[in-house]
């Protein structure tokens, strides 16, 4: 199968970076040093290349290197299954982000269209038992890596559920200010929905058809929202005025939750120790990853953070076996290089530390 990868990632001024450049190759990449040394950065950056956020979702401001307050730039040479992209992708005081693909200027939906990359960060382990705007969050990436346009129609539906909620604040009631605005959030709504259940579709027969180390995690949607179109306008229309009364939309896919469960157990996920949460969330992110290289035609990029925690040496092993199978370049970062021993030649190790408040990034001999 072919291979997705960044053959070199440079930085400046981003975070703590006030200039840092990494060559590597196809293999898993194992970032090791101190707590603070800003190995999180080089994957947050490394997220930018996807559409989106990025695995904080934090503004461009946010991201800028302190006190200098510059702006920042990110700049990836990336090897797609066929063909090879230059990215740029920066921010000047703070303003929003910008992207070239190949020298061209290019909105940040293109980038799904050239690159795959999933992430599992410490803060996803609360997954399960934080509130559903975060599993929808995590549900809305996973369609995205499988249906680029899913970014696009998300946009939308925001865009003119934000102004409905406008007139429903000021309890406007002349139907015709909703018409035009509840057209456009059936349609979007309506697909926003079918792409979601494709891609938990796609992921239960990733998991059902692979031999893995890690549990299965059983997913459900649950949303009482119309399935179609037009039934969602109709339910806009028949609830503007018990939307009037909250001052915002109560129904949609905005609304909507995922329910997993350990299948093995029949546990619901929200029930299961630490340990066994995050193995689900391994199972999803590999699962996703896998139904991604089938459809894509090669594995998506993978930025696993603090990998290591709650797993154990054999999970641990295990994981590192699995991501080498698929052949997908995983940047993790841990500690120290020892946290990645199991993965041996097969993996290239890069040593992040901080000198005089210029980060160093040198790969290792």
């Amino acid at each position: 199968m072919a291979q997705l990868y960044l053959s070199n990632l440079g930085l400046s001024h981003f975070r703590s970076h006030k200039r840092a450049v990494i060559e590597v190759d196809a293999r898993p990449v194992a970032l090791y040093g101190p707590n603070g040394a800003g190995k999180t950065n080089v994957i947050e950056a490394i997220s930018l290349l996807s559409p989106g956020r990025g695995l904080r979702r934090s503004s461009a401001l946010d991201m800028t290197r302190r006190p200098e307050a510059l702006g920042w730039k990110i700049t990836g040479v990336l090897h797609g299954p066929s063909v090879l992209h230059e990215v740029e992708i920066w921010s000047e005081g703070g303003a929003a982000r910008q992207t070239k693909i190949d020298g061209k200027a290019a909105a940040q939906t293109a980038l799904g269209r050239i690159a795959r990359v999933l992430w599992l960060i410490p803060a996803m382990d609360r997954l399960w038992i934080e509130g559903a705007e975060g599993r929808r969050r995590f549900l809305d990436r996973v369609t995205l890596s499988m249906l680029p346009d899913h970014a696009e129609l998300s946009l939308s539906y925001e865009k003119a559920m934000r102004e409905r909620n406008r007139l429903l604040k000021d309890m406007v009631r002349e139907p015709a200010w909703y018409a035009a605005l509840e057209d456009r959030m059936a349609e979007t709504g309506a697909q926003i929905h079918a792409n979601r259940q494709q891609a938990l579709t796609a992921l239960a027969s990733a998991q059902e058809e692979a031999q893995t180390a890690f549990p299965i995690a059983t997913l459900m949607l649950q949303n009482d929202m119309p399935d179609s179109a037009e039934g969602l306008r109709r339910a806009l229309s028949d609830n503007r005025m018990r939307d009037v009364a909250a001052g915002r939309t109560l129904i949609g896919p905005h609304r909507a939750d995922l329910e997993g469960t350990y299948a093995a157990k029949g546990i619901a996920a929200r029930d299961c120790s630490t340990g066994e949460q995050k193995a689900l969330l391994v199972s999803l992110i590999l699962a996703n990853a896998r139904a991604i290289a089938a459809d894509f035609g090669a594995p998506p990029i993978l930025l696993l953070d603090e990998v290591a925690a709650h797993l154990d040496a054999g999970r641990r092993a295990a994981l590192y076996d699995e991501i080498t199978a698929l052949g997908a370049q995983a940047w993790m970062t841990g500690t120290g290089p020892e946290l990645f021993d199991s993965l041996g030649d097969r993996a290239q190790y890069v040593e992040v530390t901080e000198d005089d408040g210029l980060s160093q990034v040198a790969r290792q001999p």
